[in-house]
């Protein structure tokens, strides 16, 4: 019962709507309950019931929909019905049958086929609903000898369903397909947002102390990270978005969508250039959670720079977010241009770093060629680095907060310093680790300097929305 609680409190919506079903059909099945009506419309207005437990959708601009698919596949069954049934009347009661049969085979064939054609795929309950309805009323007029009366009493109960099940779904706290799509596009900005800097700030503050190994994490289970929770959402979430606005495109104007032929297409738009941003913080955690890692330290060092353009993303983000909730146009190109600088102060440190790592390891392989005579000072150095390396193993029980800190320095693959003691030939290999750690860093900040790159394209798309949705102009 808790449970149940939670789930009906986190949406008002979720409790209204089954309520709102069950009005509905306690209202159809009324006609038949009661004597009078029952006189008046009689066995037929069963197809009442079936058409309002058929059309009424979670929301209005979902049940115009099916109700128009509903009426216009009972219509167009209905007058087939009537030229078949006519026509087979007509041919005697030898190949009645048989013009029946083969019609029923043809109108299969036909929308079965037709609601596969690609532009034609909205349409596919109409279709279906054409099909099941032909057939009901060809076979059943077929028995009661008198098809156009059969037509008649089903188009009139099935408009008495539909009637309904638009009246009280629309009238009565009615759940706006436009109102859900613009909700869901604002909340999907601000889950972007929290993900990105959840997964930043784990990044920069992660000593691998308290690591679990990967093999032993579940995929996408991760209980201290609830912004990625909901962001997974954002990834799949297209084919919601599509239906959403091609169901708001059916809704009168209403709220504070007023005007007609509203640009809902261009919601579905922005939240696909959002989603390409989302795929580049995936990208980002899948680094988070890798087996290969910069040290501790490394990571430091450019903090300052990562959370700066971290901070200026987000805040764009959410400013876009903000903008389109509350439907107002504001001059971001001082928001964009700080985003690009922070970016580009990222990048200068990356690349300055880099260069002085690979110049050095250069320097040091070319200084070894010229000069022989200096084996023993390498040799002498080596040494030197291996103690230094054994000294620190023994000291991090010194410093708890140094131990934390030391225990992902070399944290791919795993090995024990001892090993390199007076082993002279294993220092490539200890260069070769420290890279391949340091490209770690390099890779996750290049990612995220492509999420900012992409930043553009979604200030682009929703200026495009802004505009032909005529929200409100502001100056930042």
């Amino acid at each position: 019962m808790y449970t149940i609680w939670e789930f009906a409190k986190e949406d008002t919506s979720r409790v209204t709507f089954p309520l709102k079903v069950g009005l509905a059909v306690l209202l159809v099945s009324l006609l038949i309950l009661f004597e009078a009506p029952y006189q008046v419309f009689g066995t037929s207005i069963i197809w009442s019931i079936l058409t309002v437990a058929i059309m009424f959708e979670y929301t209005v601009g979902a049940t115009f929909s099916k109700g128009f698919n509903r009426m216009l596949g009972s219509l167009l069954a209905g007058v087939l019905a009537i030229a078949v049934g006519e026509l087979a009347l007509m041919s005697g009661q030898v190949v009645e049958p048989v013009i029946i049969g083969i019609s029923i085979f043809m109108i299969g064939t036909i929308t079965s086929f037709i609601k596969l054609w690609p532009t034609l795929v909205p349409y596919e309950y109409g279709f279906r609903v054409l099909l099941f309805t032909y057939c009901l009323i060809i076979v059943s007029g077929y028995r009661m000898g008198n098809p156009v009366r059969t037509s008649i009493d089903r188009l009139y109960s099935i408009a008495i369903g539909a009637i309904i099940a638009v009246a009280v779904n629309a009238l009565i706290f009615p759940i706006w397909a436009g109102e859900q799509l613009h909700k869901e596009l604002v909340q999907n900005f601000y889950s972007v947002a929290d993900s990105l800097e959840e997964c930043v700030n784990k990044y920069l503050a992660d000593d691998g102390s308290e690591r679990p190994e990967f093999t032993k994490t579940l995929i996408d289970e991760f209980p201290d990270e609830p912004a990625y929770k909901k962001f997974r959402s954002i990834l799949n979430l297209s084919t919601k978005l599509e239906s959403l606005a091609l169901s708001a495109k059916w809704e009168p104007p209403h709220g504070r969508f007023r005007h007609f032929f509203y640009p809902w297409s261009e919601y579905v738009k922005v939240g696909t250039v959002l989603r390409y941003c989302a795929y580049e913080v995936m990208a980002l955690h899948g680094v988070l959670h890798s087996e290969i890692q910069a040290s501790y330290n490394l990571r430091f060092a450019f903090q300052t720079e990562i959370l700066e353009t971290t901070s200026k993303a987000t805040g764009l983000i959410r400013c876009l977010g903000k903008d389109i909730c509350d439907m107002k146009q504001t001059l971001k190109c001082s928001s964009l241009k700080s985003v690009h600088n922070s970016t580009t102060r990222l990048q200068r440190a990356i690349d300055m770093h880099l260069y002085l790592h690979a110049s050095g390891y250069e320097q040091s392989d070319n200084s070894s060629k010229p000069f022989p005579k200096l084996s023993h000072t390498l040799s002498s150095t080596i040494s030197n680095l291996s103690n230094q390396l054994a000294e620190f193993n023994t000291e991090i029980t010194e410093d708890e907060t140094r131990r934390k800190q030391s225990t992902r320095q070399y944290s791919w693959p795993s090995r024990d310093t001892s090993t390199f003691e007076n082993d002279t030939n294993d220092i490539p290999r200890i260069r070769a680790w420290e890279s391949t750690a340091a490209l770690s860093l390099a890779t996750f900040t290049s990612l995220l300097i492509e999420f900012v790159a992409r930043l553009d394209h979604l200030v682009e798309a929703v200026n495009e929305l802004s505009k032909m949705a005529k929200f409100k102009h502001e100056s930042l």
